[in-house]
């Protein structure tokens, strides 16, 4: 496990660039930063105890430049350095969700249920229509209507197809659950994302359906391993297929500087 946390690091967080992103590299941070949902992570840090406060500063000051730093988000892992990198994040005004669990599968031990035919009504996403029934899935499912991130997959669909497959599933015709990968050139790691059914639908085997249609996408185009942020309740089904514990991570998004002292 400590080889593939490396491999991790270095190909998913360091060297990852995105269709449509900007990759900035700094003395401390990696940046990405995406114009059109108009969103800026910090995506990788190296710090320590005689830096970190200072850098965190500078972010922030750089994303108010920008104009963004109302949509900054710092994704922090539990052995991000130093020790007390989520406390000093919040006193600066970050606020941290409650964290995933970064979930890792070698698609070389895939369990027989992720590689039999699926026979659900599971399709492909490549046109408006298809991502209007995942914008609906979502706000069904968040209450809540993530434009900008509608937006970035119907760019990179456009623009960078080869990087993204969308797929939605459907019960009696009517759009119930989704789930995306990304892949990307150069590494191992196949991303998992998405992942939202309908409440009324659950417990149908939609969501192990789409799982296996992304796994075997990724075993198809040479990829070693499957990654994925999960939900505790997610965390509990992925487990059951051989997915293992990679780390903890918290999306620490930017609210102001009440916090700071």
């Amino acid at each position: 496990m400590a080889e593939i946390h490396k491999l991790y690091d270095q190909q998913q967080r360091i060297e990852m660039e995105y269709a449509g992103a900007r990759r900035e590299v700094t003395p401390h941070t990696i940046r990405q930063i995406d114009p059109i949902s108009e969103r800026g992570t910090l995506i990788y840090s190296q710090l320590d105890q005689t830096n970190a406060d200072a850098v965190i500063r500078e972010e922030i000051a750089y994303f108010k430049r920008l104009g963004i730093a109302g949509n900054l988000e710092w994704k922090l892992f539990d052995y991000d350095q130093p020790a007390d990198l989520k406390d000093r994040l919040i006193a600066h005004g970050f606020v941290p969700e409650e964290p995933d669990a970064v979930l890792t599968l070698d698609l070389q031990a895939t369990p027989s249920a992720l590689t039999q035919p699926v026979t659900h009504d599971v399709r492909r996403v490549t046109d408006a229509a298809g991502l209007d029934d995942v914008r609906a899935i979502t706000r069904a499912v968040w209450d809540e209507d993530d434009e900008g991130m509608i937006r970035s997959l119907a760019y990179t669909l456009r623009e960078a197809p080869e990087e993204l497959s969308i797929y939605a599933a459907y019960v009696d015709g009517i759009p119930a659950s989704y789930g995306r990968i990304d892949f990307h050139e150069g590494s191992d790691f196949a991303g998992l994302w998405g992942g939202s059914t309908l409440a009324e639908y659950r417990q149908r085997g939609l969501y192990t359906a789409l799982v296996a249609v992304r796994a075997q996408e990724a075993i198809q185009r040479g990829k070693r391993y499957l990654t994925i942020d999960a939900s505790p309740m997610s965390r509990a089904a992925l487990e059951k297929f051989g997915f293992q514990l990679l780390a903890y991570a918290y999306e620490c998004n930017y609210r102001g500087e009440t916090a700071e002292g």
